[in-house]
């Protein structure tokens, strides 16, 4: 063998092997990618739903700080102490 034909050999037997031992895609989906699919479908959904709570539990929030700087300005009129 001369020296430039060792390497060409080299990357033949390495993409015979890959060939060889590559994992191969089935035609269906077996138990476990269907299981899985549909966990990562419920996760999804929750993740939405919480993302909706948060934004609502924000708006309340928003509404509530709102209503005590209103009843600290009104109490601060009428002469009371409203830490």
């Amino acid at each position: 063998m001369n020296p430039k034909s060792f390497p060409v050999a080299l990357v033949a037997a390495a993409v015979f092997a890959g060939a060889l031992f590559a994992p191969t895609h089935s035609g269906g989906q077996t138990g476990d990618e269907i299981a899985t699919t549909q966990l990562l479908n419920d996760v999804t959904t929750q993740q939405a739903t919480i993302a909706d709570n948060h934004t609502k539990i924000d708006a309340k929030l928003a509404k509530i700080a709102e209503n005590v700087r209103l009843a600290r300005i009104y109490a601060g009129r009428a002469g009371g102490k409203v830490p």
